[in-house]
């Protein structure tokens, strides 16, 4: 029988057919945690399936006291199939009429229970993942907000979700991703709100998807969504944050969740999605401009304050008498774009290795990293104080990014820079801030320009990012998700 013969196989009458179909197909009696429980009902089989570890065994229990219990209250009948479908004690009992449907669900975490003399079976959710309580994203802190997150488990991450948009109109779409890993995968949007071109050519390339299985869960669905290439700017944008996602949401994007992630897909974005932070709108307007505004000085810095710094010691005529101080003081054998290259490479390796090591050591190594290796680097002469000055505070501004992806590019772009400004100097530096700016703007994800609203200009959208608005100002919904209904509020509370 061939795997597509296995699709379309009815579920036979025979129990022992079905047992024989479950040790050949998945192992049963080989693995331990395939496990069947049988029974005898009204002098009929009924055995039923399950994997154990991802069913909640109380609710295993209190069916099969349910369903021991009909050989006491009722008389032999010819319908055994109907009386344990009444009698199954759960809130969620769905038909399954074929054999390979029985195997994923049954591997999905249900019970399916089957009946001597009926060709269907029945899946009874009894999922009890394994997994940790919602708490808050160590990258996504925020000073006041709610302290809950999504978590491994997308069915808590939908219910997370649906808890802060009480909408009929929401829909979670649910599909199956991964020919051998059948990874459960939704897609969450309102349907009077997001543009249904859009779901539509998520929903596809999501079906399209052909691979054994996404171990890597949100992270292998965007490259196969996507096809990044060679792009480094991320093209989607990763949050952990139930009330961001429901935000986004509400705006008229859509929300991609993914089982076994913490992390869920938010498209289309542009770059300056990856520039907001919860933190901004928890603060009054004032506040939160302020906030965002030294995000933007951050973030500028991270890109554009080195390859700066290396043009003005190369060209030291291009700074005003006033500036003529910037510069290191002393002399060095090591070219000086050496030893930011040398020092932006430390950096990253300290970040890679606070990632690595276990939090009790970590204070520890940074303390053995800055004080130890940075200090005894420049008195040997390696480095000159300037440089780890200005590479620190690169490095600083490359964490207020909110988003690490964009972090990452925005160091890629800026290590570009440096070399072609020690090459070609004022030329190099024009010319590479404007091919950066190129890039960015002929960049597009869905089919939506990653630079708007600045290119293609949107004055409204423009000032709503520069200025974090009050929320009651905030009538229309950005224009370029391509809402089906503009208004965030009615019209006539304008």
């Amino acid at each position: 029988m061939t795997r597509e013969n296995e699709q379309t196989w009815p579920i036979p009458e025979s129990l022992l057919e079905i047992e024989h179909y479950m040790k050949q197909r998945v192992g049963l009696g080989v693995s331990f945690d395939f496990g069947v429980r049988k029974l005898k009902i009204l002098k009929k089989d009924v055995h039923f399936y399950w994997v154990t570890g991802l069913c909640d065994t109380r609710y295993i229990i209190e069916i099969v006291e349910s369903l021991v219990a009909i050989n006491d209250h009722e008389k032999l009948s010819a319908n055994l199939f109907k009386i344990v479908e009444n009698r199954l004690v759960n809130q969620s009992v769905q038909p399954i009429e074929t054999l390979d449907e029985m195997v994923t669900q049954v591997l999905s975490g249900l019970i399916v229970v089957v009946v001597e003399g009926a060709n269907i079976a029945l899946g009874v959710d009894v999922r009890s993942y394994p997994g940790r309580t919602p708490q808050e994203p160590d990258t996504e802190k925020v000073v006041r907000g709610s302290r809950d997150g999504f978590v491994e488990n997308f069915v808590l991450n939908t219910a997370l979700t649906r808890r802060r948009i009480r909408d009929e109109r929401l829909r979670f779409e649910i599909l199956k991703v991964g020919v051998r890993s059948k990874t459960d995968v939704a897609i969450g949007y309102l349907e009077d709100v997001a543009d249904p071109d859009l779901v539509n050519i998520i929903r596809k390339e999501l079906k399209a998807i052909k691979i054994d299985g996404i171990p890597m869960a949100d992270k292998t669905i965007e490259e196969f969504i996507l096809k990044q290439g060679f792009n480094p700017y991320p093209l989607v944008r990763y949050t952990e944050r139930a009330d961001v996602a429901a935000a986004h949401i509400l705006e008229g994007h859509v929300v991609i969740y993914v089982d076994t992630s913490p992390s869920v897909i938010i498209a289309p974005t542009t770059y300056f999605h990856h520039v907001q932070h919860a933190e901004e709108f928890r603060e009054a307007p004032v506040m939160g401009t302020f906030v965002r505004w030294s995000r933007f000085l951050g973030i500028l810095t991270s890109i554009f304050l080195l390859p700066l710094w290396l043009l003005f010691v190369l060209e030291p005529s291009l700074l005003p008498d006033n500036l003529s101080f910037i510069g290191p003081n002393k002399k060095t054998n090591i070219p000086i774009v050496l030893q930011i290259l040398l020092a932006d490479f430390g950096l990253e390796f300290l970040k890679i290795a606070a990632i690595h090591t276990p939090t009790p050591l970590s204070t520890a190594m940074g303390l053995v990293a800055a004080v130890l290796i940075g200090q005894i680097a420049i008195e040997v002469g390696l480095f000159v104080p300037e440089v780890i000055l200005y590479v620190a505070v690169a490095g600083i501004g490359s964490f207020t990014t909110p988003s690490y992806e964009l972090s990452v590019a925005n160091k890629i772009g800026r290590m570009v820079l440096v070399i072609l400004v020690s090459i070609f100097h004022t030329p190099g530096f024009v010319i590479g801030s404007t091919l950066l700016f190129i890039h960015l703007v002929a960049t597009r994800t869905f089919n939506t320009p990653y630079f708007w609203p600045f290119l293609p200009f949107e004055p409204k959208g423009f000032l709503q990012i520069i200025f974090r608005r009050a929320i009651p100002g905030a009538i229309l919904r950005p224009s370029i998700v391509h809402p089906r209904n503009r208004y965030r509020q009615p019209p006539n509370n304008k």
